[in-house]
């Protein structure tokens, strides 16, 4: 063999151990799947509460299976600027210089603004199939006759124009997604009430709905229930299990049709968020009223996901993650404290919308068959923006660093590769219904606010769940949880060198345009 045949052979030997090295690693990309709840506590599931006076099996096996996390926090205390940082990785603040309100009506536009790298994109330079299903919430275009963009309000759904409106320039399919079938808002909450499949929307909005045509659990339960304009046989007791079936549809197809390829799905769910309608095949599921029988359906969903990925076989090669929004609503705290002595909150202070730490500290877990050990319980540190760098990670994913600036790397903690005195993040960012900011540092927690930065205590059902404010005078709050869990003494003028050096950080990472750290490298390539 001649010196010109001998490279060629050896270019050619070069190529294919190359592609078998691609195809080996195209094969070791699992799937995804992230399951999204709604207004779900962290006392809402009985892994995190053995008090709970109902049981969560499907998602307690789940925990049993992988990773509990008991720090995990949502980045906002409201719906859609958590959305936001788990499609993008980041606090809301990265998209408004502020905080970021919940979209009600057409309006928008998106909080995920053009240029921003979401996770399904990311995904998608892999090679992965992308589907979204459920609530979307972060924000749309909408457009009347003149193609004026339209905000919210009552009237302004009946001012669509559909035909320029769709397809959607912001919705799911122009951000990542291959396939989305979504509710603009909170799908039984906000109006106005339709389904977008794939950047459009196949029945418009011409109906005036009305509250009293539902179903009232308990003779309250139906609370939050807007009036507003829907699309003809508009579906609110059924939502979230339709939202399943289009999952299911999504993965069945994928699978027999691309067997080869991954895929990545988020189911976004309704529950728990208000107004509680369990579909009839859940209704007294439970002895714990309607609302213990709407996370039981949630349950019962993330059962039918695994009994369907083991039916495909395609279970050991699926990455799980379960997730919240936010803590609990307020109203749901209370009846359920006062009804069935249940605290979604979990016995933190504070619930949906507030910077204390039952506003956003919510369930997560995480489980994937073979890579993430069974059995853990995890005080790390974590936020759902992180579910991004993760991810990333998992794939082999170098993240830029204007990417996903506040998405830290938590997969050495889920392989049990992490010591759990060593934490991954040396700081957490969180923020208020207000957009008002928290930061913790290890047990310690500023709030850069007075009060609770979302609800008010002063008067009604909330009343009895004010606690003495120790440090009227003080602009803000310093607590150590460690000691004092419960948030219950400010020590802001006591610790003043730590409360100064926790205000200097926050100001640091706020102005640095992230949180994250730069040159951040795959723990799993």
């Amino acid at each position: 063999m001649n010196n010109t045949s001998l490279l060629l052979w050896s270019a050619g030997w070069l190529i294919a151990l190359l592609s078998i090295d691609a195809a080996r690693a195209a094969d070791d990309l699992p799937n995804v799947v992230v399951i999204y709840a709604d207004d779900l506590g962290f006392g809402d599931l009985s892994c995190y509460n053995d008090e709970a006076p109902y049981q969560t099996p499907h998602l307690d096996q789940m925990a049993a299976e992988g990773i509990r996390f008991t720090d995990a926090h949502s980045p906002s205390t409201i719906c859609s600027p958590s959305r936001y940082g788990l499609f993008s990785g980041q606090q809301i603040y990265r998209s408004t210089g502020g905080g970021g309100g919940a979209f009600e009506g057409p309006s928008g536009p998106s909080y995920l603004k053009p240029g921003t790298l979401t996770i399904a994109e990311m995904l998608k330079q892999k090679g992965y199939r992308t589907g979204v299903f459920g609530k979307w919430h972060v924000g749309l275009s909408w457009f009347n006759k003149d193609g004026q963009r339209l905000g919210g309000g009552f009237e302004n759904s009946l001012l669509i124009d559909y035909e320029k409106s769709t397809p959607l320039i912001d919705g799911p399919n122009a951000r990542g997604f291959d396939e989305s079938f979504i509710t603009p808002n909170c799908p039984n909450t906000d109006p106005l009430y339709i389904y977008i499949e794939n950047g459009m929307v196949p029945i418009p909005a011409s109906e005036r709905h009305k509250r009293d045509t539902l179903p009232n659990p308990g003779g309250k339960w139906r609370w939050d229930n807007d009036e507003g304009w829907k699309s003809p046989g508009y579906d609110f007791i059924n939502a979230d299990l339709l939202f399943y079936e289009k999952t299911r549809a999504f993965i069945t197809d994928h699978v027999r049709q691309t067997p080869d390829k991954p895929f990545f799905a988020v189911l976004s769910t309704q529950i728990a968020h208000a107004p509680v309608l369990p579909a009839d095949e859940f209704t007294g599921a439970t002895d714990a009223g309607p609302r213990a029988d709407f996370v039981w359906q949630l349950d019962a969903i993330v059962g039918r996901v695994f009994d369907l990925l083991k039916e495909l076989e395609i279970d050991d090669d699926t990455l799980v993650m379960f997730n919240s929004d936010n803590g609990a609503e307020t109203l749901h705290v209370h009846w359920m404290r006062q009804d069935h002595q249940h605290d979604p909150s979990g016995g933190w202070r504070g619930m949906k919308r507030d910077g204390w730490e039952g506003g956003h500290r919510v369930p997560f877990i995480a489980r994937w068959p073979g890579h993430i050990p069974p059995g853990q319980v995890t005080a790390q540190m974590t936020n759902t923006t992180d579910i991004f760098a993760t991810v990333a990670s998992v794939v082999g994913v170098e993240l830029p660093d204007d990417v996903a600036t506040d998405s830290f790397d938590m997969l050495p903690v889920m392989l049990g590769q992490q010591p759990e005195t060593d934490s991954i993040r040396p700081h957490l960012l969180t923020q208020s219904f207000r957009g008002e900011f928290q930061i913790r540092q290890g047990h310690w927690k500023y709030l850069d606010h007075k009060g609770s930065g979302g609800n008010g205590y002063e008067q009604g059902n909330m009343a009895q769940y004010a606690l003495p404010e120790l440090a009227p005078d003080a602009p803000g709050q310093l607590y150590n949880l460690k000691t004092d869990p419960g948030e219950t003494t400010n020590l802001y003028f006591k610790e003043v060198a730590k409360r100064k050096e926790l205000q200097a950080l926050l100001v640091k990472l706020k102005a640095s345009g992230r949180s994250a750290p730069t040159g951040r490298t795959p723990f799993r390539k």
